[in-house]
């Protein structure tokens, strides 16, 4: 679970009584991960691997609504959870530890959860998945339960495109007011045609990585893919990993880069959901460019120094840590101190010292 946040929430002064309940929608397939750590290299084919660590937490989707609902965000998932010990586990730990809004999700008897085991050693990771489709639930099964075709009314809305597929869910939420973000995984097919991505055109902001952008775009270089996908979409964003992001408004054609923050990564699950996370907190609260995406790659970055996808997610506590300590330590350069220095007006006061270790939950443990 999270260290625990200090109740930030960034749209404080934006509320208003006629706002959604909601501010971020989003769906997908919450995994069970199981994340071994402290492997000195990868496991040799025929032997045994004994891993220092070991933690548990629900990933796939999962991870971008913890990332979202530990940075103040009012949350709500729609998935599918298994019966069994792993999904009441998952479902749990989402509502009752997370407080993220679960109540257009659905229980599926009979159906186990997915499972992803994550070996995280030299900086990367080695994955291996298994599970079903989930069955969608009789009509009348769920009280309550319009998903997926008529979403809660939300600020915003995360989608992850997949080529051919169509999503009819993240029209209607556009049409009902909610910025649309989107992510975009590797094309199959290896066509890289933007004109197959379905709901690109509902989108406020889309942000592919590097190698994404420049396949989709025909383009060498990822500064010119973002320019072309900004002809596309109000907002594109292009994430160059070690070298920060690089953003592009459509509106204006004015452009915005921010470099990473140099750290020693134990594990890159989950960071590009924590960086997601991050630009639309800033959005919706309505930051500048830059300032978004600094805070974007600020959260991804502190994400990648801890084990585990949902596991590594800062909060405000973390992040108040990290400032506290990096503006008292000698040698900062002046200049880079000043691209973060929104943060001073943000973040609570804190008596906590970086780094801040994040609590590793164990299916099993009952208080």
């Amino acid at each position: 679970m999270s260290t625990g946040s200090p109740g930030i929430d960034p749209l404080v002064g934006l509320r208003v009584p006629q706002d959604p309940a909601c501010d971020v929608f989003l769906t997908g397939t919450v995994f069970l991960d199981i994340i071994f750590t402290g492997l000195d290299s990868a496991p040799v084919r025929g032997t045994e691997s004994w891993a220092r660590g070991m933690g548990s937490s629900p990933g796939g989707i999962a991870n971008m609504a913890t990332a979202l609902a530990r940075l103040g965000l009012r949350t709500s998932m729609a998935a599918a959870f298994g019966d069994d010990h792993y999904g009441e586990y998952c479902r749990d730990a989402l509502e009752q530890g997370e407080g993220i809004d679960l109540s257009m999700s659905y229980t599926v008897p009979g159906w186990h959860s997915p499972v992803t085991v994550s070996m995280a050693y030299e900086g990367e990771r080695t994955m291996v998945s298994h599970g079903h489709e989930a069955p969608a639930p009789a009509a009348g099964t769920v009280p309550g339960l319009t998903f997926p075709h008529c979403p809660p009314r939300a600020r915003a809305a995360v989608a992850s495109l997949v080529p051919g597929r169509s999503e009819p869910w993240v029209g209607t939420a556009a049409r009902n007011g909610a910025q649309i973000f989107a992510d975009v995984g590797w094309d199959e097919t290896g066509r890289w045609d933007l004109d197959a991505l379905p709901g690109l055109e509902h989108c406020a902001a889309f942000l592919p990585n590097a190698e994404e952008a420049m396949r989709y775009t025909r383009t060498d270089c990822p500064r010119s893919a973002a320019h072309a996908l900004a002809e596309r979409v109000p907002l594109a964003v292009v994430t160059l990993g070690a070298e920060g992001a690089y953003a592009v408004d459509g509106t204006t054609g004015a452009g915005a880069e921010v470099p990473a923050i140099e750290v020693e990564a134990l594990d890159p699950t989950g960071a590009g959901d924590v960086f997601v996370a991050g630009f639309v907190t800033g959005t919706l609260a309505g930051w500048p460019l830059a300032d978004r995406l600094a805070f974007a790659g600020l959260t991804a970055a502190l994400s990648v120094q801890e084990f585990g996808g949902s596991l590594s997610a800062p909060g405000w506590a973390e992040i108040a840590a990290w400032w506290q300590q990096v503006r008292t330590h000698a040698g900062q350069d002046p200049a880079a101190l000043e691209r973060y220095a929104f943060l001073e007006e943000l973040l609570p006061a804190t008596s906590r010292s970086w780094p801040l270790r994040r609590a590793v939950p164990t299916i099993g443990f009952r208080q």
